[in-house]
């Protein structure tokens, strides 16, 4: 069996937990899509976060109690940069994690695309999946904001870090995703799927850029596979994280009615075949997708890896 799965951030890494440990169980093989929607350069290194998150997630690196960035990190750079006055002070980059970034930046001015420097990177990590980004191409995330009564675009970093979300936002845009094409390998494991899963990452900003790349929206729409996506909102909130200030950004109501709705069915012009969503919220009814309810908490792998094997009855390839 060969298993595509779009993910983004913290819920997406720790969904492909479960899904690399029933993989092992059947036989499969797993590729990961990931968002390079974050991504971001600062003080002249290019940060991809949920690429990071996945290799350190799996890789065993990953600082379980913050969620992010790595175990026994210590900051001397960002108290050195701090002490220099050197903007940006809001986004905080690791002694361990800017070792990554240095090999990343220094691989691509030479030349690599995105893709084969996470190769490259993974080699250490031994994620035990393949991970691909979106797009080798830049696309980011920008917040259309108004500050001081002028209205511009910011970073989604610097719209979900600094600002924690609480300006006034018009709207989101993918910047290069409408001229970006699929990364090195993108579409051949999509065409090659027997099922692709959609992780209950951030629908808006995890999950959204990467459909926003065309050639991947129109494999995913129209390819074989069937899709199952997984509720990120239990009742009226997310699992994790802020979902729902971006779901109301976008004008979806946060529930996961609300999102199987955002994604909407293969059948109706979306992407969606199945959706699971909470036991909680079993009834919940959106048009042309079949819903399933279970557990959907992601307490440890073996939970975790619960709903993946929902996911995959619901696709009908367990």
């Amino acid at each position: 069996m060969r298993i595509v799965v779009l993910a983004g951030g913290i819920g997406g890494a720790r969904f492909l937990l479960g899904v690399r440990a029933v993989a092992r169980e059947v036989g499969a093989e797993v590729t990961a899509v990931v968002n390079v929607g974050d991504d971001v350069t600062l003080h002249g290194l290019r940060i991809c976060p949920d690429l990071d998150s996945v290799m350190y997630t799996l890789g065993g690196g990953a600082d379980p109690e913050r969620g992010w960035g790595r175990v026994g990190e210590t900051w001397t750079v960002k108290e050195e940069l701090a002490a220099y006055g050197a903007e940006p002070t809001w986004f905080g980059l690791g002694d361990k994690d800017i070792a990554t970034h240095l090999v990343r930046t220094r691989m691509l001015d030479a030349g690599y695309p995105l893709s084969a420097v996470t190769d490259a990177l993974c080699d250490r990590w031994q994620p035990g999946i393949r991970v691909l980004p979106a797009s080798d191409d830049r696309v980011e995330t920008h917040a259309v904001v108004e500050v001081d009564g002028v209205t511009k675009a910011i970073h989604f970093q610097e719209w979900w870090i600094r600002h924690r979300a609480e300006l006034p936002t018009q709207r989101f845009v993918f910047v290069g995703a409408e001229t970006a094409k699929p990364a090195a390998g993108v579409l051949d494991a999509l065409a090659a799927a027997d099922v692709v899963l959609v992780a209950p990452s951030n629908p808006v900003v995890s999950v959204a850029p990467i459909l926003a790349v065309p050639a991947v929206r129109e494999a995913v729409a129209t390819g074989k596979a069937p899709v199952v996506g997984v509720s990120p909102i239990i009742g009226t909130a997310p699992v994790r994280g802020m979902a729902d200030k971006c779901l109301a950004v976008v004008g979806v109501e946060c529930s996961p009615a609300g999102v199987g709705g955002l994604f909407g069915a293969r059948s109706a012009g979306g992407v969606l075949d199945g959706w699971l969503v909470d036991e909680s919220d079993a009834g919940v009814e959106v048009p042309g997708l079949t819903v399933h309810a279970r557990p959907l908490w992601m307490t440890d792998e073996a939970a975790t890896g619960a709903i993946v094997r929902a996911a995959l009855s619901v696709a009908g390839v367990s």
